[in-house]
């Protein structure tokens, strides 16, 4: 099978499409016929090896990619939920089998049936992006209805996810985008929208309950600034797991009597079900900003590494 590969680490002339054997499922995985995968900031992170805590993870060479939609073509032994024919989206084997690539393998915990008002394209857009969110958010940030939450980053992947499933359990959003992304922003549901270039978020907010930094700022000192922000109890919750908290954010956080997390994606069955039964409801939407072939991978990186695409980028790995 074709797939993407790198052999050492660097830039996007690192990446080759090799023909390798397909992978075999193990009882607790399914191997799925991928058609779709998303291109995700991470991506170009873990291509470049610039990131330490993430390089400790990944042996080379490698498959690229952390999101796939596509068909499941066999079902391991201990899996029930799944079965061959199943059009499914989810997480492979990560770092290991990526979704850069015609095959893919994984946990079968990690894949659920795809939404069903999605094409694959559209869904191959969602699972790492959105699992990202959701959990930040769910199980980190524990958010309900009613309450008020702080989104930083909020036109991104992330952010813009977190926006939407925020808006669709009853929850106060405030988004931070930069001006020329305030209009998106508001169009996906922001309550208000702040604009961080031109607007100082901490001297304008206040009893915020979940604050969700999904921005790529990696400064701990940026982060305390929230705190101020926040009720007593509120919690602070940074998806940017590879950047931990220092001991003055720790000190802060306790003088300011609130919460902090750093909150790892958890590729989970459920929540991806919960996630697709939200779009076919029309509560979420999936906003693809370009679709490239296998071939131009190269360009799906240089433009993600960016950090200011809206919508996603995804690779056509069928056609």
């Amino acid at each position: 099978m074709k797939a993407v590969r790198i052999n050492e680490f660097g830039g996007t002339d690192v990446m080759k499409i090799e023909d390798i054997a397909r992978p075999v499922p193990a009882p607790d995985e399914v191997l799925v016929e991928v058609y779709a995968s998303g291109v995700n900031p991470v991506d170009s992170v873990i291509r470049s090896g610039e990131n330490a805590t993430l390089r400790s993870f990944l042996k080379l060479p490698m498959t690229l990619g952390w999101d796939a939609s596509g068909i499941v073509i066999e079902a391991g032994s201990e899996v029930t939920a799944l079965k061959a024919g199943d059009h499914v989206y989810g997480i492979p084997n990560f770092p290991g089998d990526g979704s850069y690539a015609e095959y893919c393998v994984g946990k079968a915990t990690q894949f659920a049936i795809k939404p069903k008002s999605l094409d694959f394209t559209q869904a191959a857009g969602v699972p790492l992006a959105a699992l990202t969110a959701w959990t930040g958010m769910f199980a980190h940030g524990e958010l309900k209805s009613g309450q008020r939450i702080l989104i930083q980053g909020a036109s991104g992947s992330v952010g813009s996810f977190g926006l939407q499933f925020a808006k669709a359990i009853g929850a106060y959003v405030i988004g931070m985008a930069s001006a020329e992304n305030v209009d998106y922003v508001t169009q996906l549901g922001a309550d208000e929208v702040i604009d961080y270039k031109t607007q100082n978020f901490e001297e304008l907010l206040h009893d915020v309950d979940v604050v969700l930094e999904a921005s790529p700022v990696r400064n701990n000192s940026e982060r305390i600034k929230a705190f101020g922000v926040l009720k007593a109890g509120g919690i602070f919750v940074s998806v940017n797991s590879d950047f931990p908290f220092n001991d003055e954010l720790l000190e802060a956080a306790e003088a300011k009597k609130v919460r902090v997390a750093l909150s790892p994606n958890q590729p989970k069955q459920e929540w991806l079900t919960e996630i697709a039964e939200l779009v076919d409801a029309g509560k979420v939407q999936v906003l693809i900003h370009k679709v490239f072939p296998l071939n131009e991978v190269d360009e799906a990186h240089r433009q993600i590494a960016t950090w200011h695409v809206l919508g996603r980028l995804i690779l056509d790995i069928k056609s």
